[in-house]
């Protein structure tokens, strides 16, 4: 099965610390650009590749560029599904920092930053409990469901993620408490291991599908800031969570389906806490090719 998809990725981060009595939170902003996805699908294994498209969706004057990156496959066996994903984005714009930064007013509110950038990698596998529950017929790739099915299921996961901004602070040097090392930093990243049970459902109407997931659970992490400042190391525990949204139209040739998933990612140092958060919006469609059986020899 060949197939396309064209829609838009985004990963805005902050940063939340009691900076001021006005001020605990900086949201980060990346430039939307529309993404070109191209996939091929065979039985057990799909592989895509995402490539942006020319132009942005917000004002570059105010946001910035973003240069965005993405890469993945997956495969299943039997009641497991497997996937890999990169993820990488380059040129933020930190909102409203015009409220603080005298430098910058109402018509340019926005302070750019053209070399944080954010990177992440991940490995996951799914166990599902139903034997007919297939994430490939899920997604439309290699078929399609007949009947509702619904089952439990868990998600282990590994991540490996986080925000640099080259040798300069993440947050703004206008804002930082001199006497926190980590408001200071020029890198926060993470490395963690975990489980999320969740619950999935899918069902179809003539030849409509639709689908939702969603599970909550935890993580181990090793956790680091460092750059401007001395490189420290801790380890902790870290909540994740998972929400999946898909459905469209599917006949046994061809199929169109709108598909979002929202995906977070979180780090703490004391008050300090930083989250990052990825989701894709996209409409897919597929093309979907017989393949030819081969007969057995009977031995009766």
């Amino acid at each position: 099965m060949l197939y396309g998809d064209l829609g838009f990725t985004s990963a805005p981060f902050s940063t939340t610390y009691p900076f001021s009595k006005e001020l605990s939170k900086i949201k980060y902003k990346n430039n939307y650009r529309t993404i070109l996805g191209l996939g091929v699908s065979y039985k057990w294994f799909a592989l895509r590749l995402g490539i942006p498209l020319p132009g942005y969706t917000r004002p570059v004057s105010k946001f910035g560029e973003t240069s965005p990156f993405n890469i993945g496959f997956d495969f299943t066996f039997k009641k497991v599904y497997c996937d890999v994903d990169l993820r990488y984005f380059k040129g933020y714009a930190i909102q409203d920092a015009y409220l603080w930064n005298d430098t910058l007013d109402v018509t340019f509110p926005n302070d750019i930053r053209p070399t944080t950038q954010v990177s992440s990698f991940s490995m996951n596998v799914w166990y599902f409990n139903h034997k007919d529950f297939k994430m490939s017929a899920l997604k439309g790739k290699t078929g399609h469901y007949n009947q509702r099915v619904h089952t439990w299921y868990l998600k282990n996961t590994f991540n490996v993620f986080g925000v640099t901004n080259d040798k300069n602070q993440i947050v703004p040097d206008f804002i930082s408490d001199p006497t926190k090392a980590q408001t200071q930093a020029a890198f926060y990243s993470a490395a963690d291991i975990g489980t999320v049970p969740g619950y999935a459902y899918v069902d179809r109407i003539r030849n409509w599908q639709f689908a939702i997931m969603g599970g909550l659970g935890g993580v181990i992490q090793a956790k680091f800031y460092g750059g401007a400042v001395p490189t420290r190391g801790f380890l902790g525990l870290a909540p994740r969570y998972d929400i999946r949204l898909l459905g469209g139209y599917s006949v046994p040739n061809y199929f169109v389906f709108l598909l979002t998933d929202f995906d977070n990612k979180s780090i703490r140092f004391g008050d300090l806490v930083y989250r990052q958060h990825f989701y894709n919006i996209k409409i897919v469609a597929g093309k979907r090719f017989p393949v030819k059986s081969k007969n057995k020899k009977s031995d009766r």
